[in-house]
C-alpha cells in the first residue's frame, strides 16, 4: 500500500509545480519516493516469481524521474504529478514489452503494459507474429478474464492497411495498430489499502501471456 501522504503530495505539487514549492517541501518529496520505491520493490519481487525474465531487476532500473524534460513541451512546469515504474527485462530503455503503474491522484492511477510506440523493426516483427499466429492471439485477447480486466487493446492506429497486408486480413485491425497496450484503473482510495501490491500483480497475471506473446515476437 500507499502512504496516504504520498497522494497528499502530489495533489499539491499539481497545484504548486514550481521549483520554489519543491525546494521548500523537498522533504515531503524524499518520503513519497521512498515509499512510492518500497512498493515497487515489492512489485519487483513478486514479478520475479510470476516473470522468471524479471529477476534481477533493480529499482533504478524500473522507477522514472519526477523530473520532466520539457526542452520540447509546450507545457514548462518542471516536474511529473505521478509517480510511475515500468517493469521489463533489460530495465525500462529495453525495446521488449513490459508491465507499469502509474500512481496519479485525481483517480488517475492504473496497472498496464504492452508495447507503446514501439520502433518500426519490432512493430514490424510484432504485426507478422500476430499475422501468423491470429487464431492464437484472439483467444488470448478475448479471454472473459483479460475482457473484464481490461477491455481492449489501446493504442493509435493507422488509417490504412500497413504495407504488405491486404485490408481484408482477419487480424487488421491489430495490424493497424502503432501501440499495443492494456491498462485497469486504481481508485485512490484502492492505492492505499493494504492489498495494493497483490491486486497490481494480479493484474500483471492477467496480462502475462500478451506480454510474453509479444516478446515471442521480439525474440
Amino acid at each position: 500500500m500507499l502512504q496516504p501522504s504520498t497522494l497528499k503530495f502530489l495533489k499539491s505539487l499539481r497545484l504548486n509545480n514550481n521549483k520554489v514549492w519543491f525546494d521548500e517541501h523537498k522533504t515531503e518529496y524524499q518520503a513519497a519516493k521512498a515509499d512510492f520505491e518500497s512498493m515497487v520493490q515489492q512489485l519487483i519481487d513478486g514479478l520475479s516469481k510470476q516473470e522468471p525474465s524479471m529477476q534481477g531487476l533493480q529499482l533504478k532500473d524500473c522507477v522514472f524521474r519526477i523530473y520532466k524534460d520539457v526542452r520540447f513541451s509546450k507545457d514548462k512546469t518542471p516536474y511529473k504529478v505521478n509517480l510511475a515504474a515500468s517493469f521489463q527485462a533489460g530495465g525500462k530503455k529495453s525495446t521488449l514489452a513490459g508491465y507499469y503503474f502509474h500512481m496519479e491522484p485525481g483517480g488517475n492511477s492504473f496497472a498496464g503494459g504492452g508495447l507503446w510506440m514501439p520502433g518500426a523493426p519490432e512493430l514490424k516483427k510484432l504485426r507478422q507474429e500476430i499475422d501468423y499466429n491470429f487464431q492464437e492471439f484472439e483467444q488470448l485477447i478475448s479471454n472473459k478474464e483479460f475482457i473484464k480486466q481490461f477491455g481492449k487493446i489501446e493504442g493509435e492506429a493507422l488509417k490504412t492497411a500497413p504495407q504488405g497486408y491486404q485490408p481484408d486480413n482477419p487480424a487488421i485491425a491489430y495490424l493497424k495498430l502503432k501501440s499495443f497496450v492494456v491498462s485497469h484503473p486504481f481508485t485512490d482510495e484502492a492505492c492505499t489499502q493494504p492489498a495494493l501490491v497483490r491486486e497490481i500483480l494480479k493484474t500483471f497475471a492477467i496480462m502475462q501471456p500478451f506480454i510474453q506473446f509479444i516478446n515471442r515476437a521480439m525474440d
